[in-house]
């Protein structure tokens, strides 16, 4: 059987790269586009075909020229609803006219099947039970907003022979998280600064919550719906399905790092949401997802990770 080929795009940042890990293990073929803005050259998987630039800009895109691959894995994009309020038209260029260029390409080249890296942040405020995919979006921030309508763009581009699935990932940890970025991802954050700072600054209350979802849970769950026509069209939650307020966080990872630094309280972010919890059942009903790593287990491994890697 011939190797497959997979365009996964942000291959240099944490998810993109995990992803790619694991399909070159299949000896598959693997293809990327990354701008370097948040990840870094040196995360790319040896291996990959590495395209340099911007998935929004159509002389990048014209690079990959008539390839064609088995599936597009569009994980790619600004990532941090903070981030988003700084410069509203790039997060909607790199988040969802980028989704609008990769479905162009993919529908005339052969390539109808598209996965998609959404986001919780899609939801918006909501009650403190177990959020299905059901429930009405109302995202706080911009992010959440080019997320949401790259995730009709794919509901509507079904319809003229797109196969689409968005997974839209929750609270994303674990080892080789861009330790250096203080804007984006919780675990490595607070991680970061319980390492190296002399104090821990949060940015907002600790009875926020959220749900924490380990890599490589994330990585299977992606993998494992390439090929699985009952997910297309589908749009699922990835998460543990587990509540973690932000005071058990940092409780939880000042034990196990041996670390003991003090909590200080800032004002919250532009667009956070006060607390959120998946309901996994789709999921687990679709295509027999279950998050396999506990908190505890996987905050051990990044912990490991970070005191033993230079960053």
């Amino acid at each position: 059987m011939a190797a497959k080929s997979y365009l996964v795009t942000g291959a240099a940042g944490f998810i993109g790269a995990a992803i790619a890990r694991c399909l070159l293990q299949e000896r598959s073929e693997v293809w990327t586009i990354d701008n370097l803005s948040t990840g870094f050259a040196e995360s790319i998987p040896a291996g990959v075909k590495f395209i340099q630039g911007n998935c929004q800009d159509a002389e990048v895109i014209a690079r990959l020229g008539d390839k064609r691959f088995d599936a597009i894995l569009h994980i790619a994009g600004q990532s941090s609803g903070e981030i988003s309020f700084d410069d509203p038209s790039y997060d909607l260029r790199t988040n969802t006219e980028a989704t609008l260029r990769l479905i162009k390409f993919g529908l005339e080249h052969g390539c109808s099947r598209f996965i998609y890296a959404s986001t919780m942040s899609v939801y918006g405020d909501v009650p403190e039970t177990p959020i299905p995919e059901t429930w009405e979006p109302r995202p706080l921030s911009f992010y959440g907003v080019g997320k949401l309508a790259s995730e009709h763009y794919l509901r509507i581009y079904q319809s003229k022979g797109l196969r689409p699935t968005a997974l839209r990932f929750f609270n994303v940890y674990g080892p080789f998280q861009n330790m250096k970025n203080l804007r984006q991802g919780m675990v490595s954050i607070f991680l970061a600064q319980l390492i190296k700072h002399d104090k821990v600054a949060v940015k907002g209350a600790l009875d926020r919550f959220r749900d924490f979802i380990y890599i490589d849970d994330v990585v299977e769950s992606v993998v494992s719906i390439i090929d699985k026509p009952e997910t297309f069209g589908g749009v699922f939650n990835i998460a543990s399905g587990k509540k973690t307020t932000v005071g058990e966080l940092l409780s939880l990872m000042k034990k196990q790092s041996g670390i003991d630094k003090e909590i200080v309280i800032a004002p919250g972010t532009p667009g956070d949401q006060r607390g959120i919890q998946a309901d996994v059942s789709l999921a687990r009903k679709v295509f027999g997802f279950e998050a396999k790593w506990t908190l505890e287990r996987g905050l051990a491994e990044m912990i490991r990770w970070a005191k033993s890697t230079t960053w």
